[in-house]
């Protein structure tokens, strides 16, 4: 059985492996919290306590990799707020024990947030032009990743990732001012996050950059209106004179080359 190695069993990270396990895949997940160690072992996955510094790596990385043909890096950049820490250097410091541990392919959890919301129409062709040191740096861990011959590299690009029990419409409620009411949405449900991945790993799509956004764009204002209803929660209210967002992420890549089919196309 096929072996896989999951960096970083958060959020995505802990159903994702679940899902490959139930593919009969053996699976190892990391986890920078002692506490989670016994959550992953008790749902059948191969535990690693791992953290990633600027500096250098803890934990039992060569464990971790060992006999793995697939490493999922699902680490997300923490630089919001007065963060500044260099996630390039982060991830570079994992490549010398993949290129040692001989990994065949690599997954890159990377974000839609590489490219420029000046951009209409964003496909994979588009030249990124990230506007944010987040993106910046995801996109510059997307090169070093790709440009490595020792192992094949598919960069995923997700928009905002929405689930069960995660919605933007939760801090948006009540809120007022806010900006970009014209603005498409560019959201993806956590159940075709799995999927598309699962479908790339059962298609070895590997060398491919992938968007990953579901098909379906209403503006901003009429979205999260509409949650806000559904969910019986107050209305957000935004600010007409503050528009400037008109990106469409288009996953017809994805669609065509995976052959997928969004599960969750209206979110």
């Amino acid at each position: 059985m096929t072996k896989i190695s999951i960096l970083g069993c958060g959020w995505l990270g802990l159903p994702l492996a679940k899902a490959l396990l139930k593919k009969d895949y053996l699976v190892k997940g990391s986890t920078t919290s002692e506490e989670k160690l016994a959550v992953l072992k008790n749902a059948g996955i191969e535990p690693f306590l791992i953290v990633l510094s600027e500096n250098k790596t803890t934990g039992s990385v060569t464990d971790f990799l060992k006999n793995s043909k697939i490493l999922i890096i699902d680490v997300p950049p923490k630089l919001r707020g007065s963060g500044t820490e260099n996630f390039v250097s982060k991830i570079r410091n994992v490549i010398p024990f993949i290129e040692k541990l001989a990994v065949e392919n690599v997954l890159f959890i990377s974000s839609t947030s590489v490219y420029n919301d000046g951009d209409a129409f964003v496909t994979e062709e588009t030249i990124p032009k990230p506007e944010t040191e987040s993106g910046k740096q995801l996109l510059e861990t997307e090169q070093l990743l790709l440009s490595n011959s020792n192992f094949k590299t598919t960069v995923l690009r997700f928009g905002g990732l929405i689930g069960e029990n995660r919605h933007p419409i939760h801090f948006l409620a009540g809120r007022e001012n806010l900006d970009n009411p014209d603005a498409p949405i560019n959201l993806i449900h956590q159940e075709d996050c799995i999927g598309i991945i699962l479908k790339i790993i059962e298609n070895n799509s590997w060398n491919q950059t992938f968007n990953a956004v579901t098909p379906y764009h209403p503006s901003r204002e009429m979205y999260y209106t509409q949650k806000a209803i559904a969910l019986n929660l107050a209305l957000p209210k935004f600010n007409h004179e503050n528009n400037f967002g008109k990106k469409i992420i288009l996953s017809d890549t994805l669609e065509n080359v995976l052959n997928y089919t969004f599960t969750k196309p209206n979110l």
